[in-house]
């Protein structure tokens, strides 16, 4: 069973690529980057992912994450013939990988991705029934280009034990859904956020946010705070409680686990969720005149 915190058009999703050996991923992360440049165009091309980002988890696994717009296996076939070259350079090192050259075995690449994905239990979204074209578009019409900040935050969470559904998901997925709900709007900096399980050992948690790091993190804990209270009680380690309350230990605890991407793509860069909503609404009222 998957939660999901707002129903739309737009999903989550979590590749995880089993890698050979801690030599097999020092060579990725010094592979993978200037391949990015590239895999932004293809994906532009594409014109159904928000944002994406690889994450280099640890020296066993390469995590690639994306918040999509509609099905995820057109998305997996379209960038198998769009971003094949990259798929290629990481499946060198990667434990049992597909038929490659990938854009010459799109379903083989499908196939093996879907056994080798992750779906989230949680999932936030700031604009759910909003696709990248239709945000894209509203920018387009009024000649605006964003001048914010987009920032990725990759936390992966260490459980006490192995991750049981029927405890995790149904008791406290339900709870900290709820209040994720309640709290996420309200920060108003906030695009994606999804937790996703890794390994039965650990819980992801994957946002995208607008601005600064201290203030996201501030405003994070002020409004979003009891979903976390929930959830550490899971965590190995985890910082003081209630987190509203202890808010300069959440940051250290946050800036400590936060870990870098490789190659961090955005559909509409600079553009912050205020700045898409009201985009987004203004769009609204043109068509609604537009019909009169």
């Amino acid at each position: 069973m998957s939660a999901v915190a707002k129903s739309g058009i737009q999903s989550h999703i979590t590749i995880n690529f089993p890698i050979k050996s801690p030599g097999d991923a020092k060579a990725l992360a010094e592979e993978l980057p200037p391949l990015m440049p590239d895999f932004a165009k293809a994906q532009d091309t594409v014109g159904s992912v928000h944002y994406s980002r690889f994450l280099p988890l640890n020296d066993e696994t390469l995590l690639f994450l994306a918040d999509i717009d509609g099905d995820e296996e057109k998305l997996f076939g379209d960038l198998a013939r769009s971003a094949g070259l990259v798929f290629d350079a990481i499946f060198k090192h990667v434990v049992e990988p597909p038929s490659t050259p990938v854009a010459s075995n799109p379903e083989a690449f499908i196939t093996w991705v879907k056994h080798h994905s992750t779906h989230p239990l949680i999932v936030y979204t700031a604009f759910a029934n909003s696709s990248v074209q239709d945000i894209q578009s509203s920018a387009r019409t009024v000649g605006f280009t964003g001048s914010g900040e987009q920032h990725p935050l990759l936390i992966s969470l260490p459980m006490k034990s192995k991750l049981k559904a029927f405890v995790f998901e149904e008791v406290v997925l339900r709870a900290a859904e709820n209040k994720m709900n309640q709290g996420a709007d309200s920060v108003g900096t906030l695009h994606f956020a999804h937790f996703v399980p890794l390994a039965d050992t650990h819980l992801g948690f994957f946002t995208i946010y607008d601005g600064n790091f201290d203030k996201y993190i501030q405003d994070f804990t002020e409004k979003i705070g009891p979903v976390f209270d929930l959830m550490f009680k899971y965590v190995s380690d985890p910082p003081p409680t209630p987190v509203a309350k202890n808010a300069s230990a959440f940051l250290k605890y946050a800036t400590v686990f936060n870990q870098a991407p490789i190659g961090f793509y955005s559909a509409y860069p600079g553009i912050q969720v205020q700045d898409i909503r009201a985009l987004l609404a203004d769009a609204k009222v043109g068509a609604a005149s537009a019909t009169r």
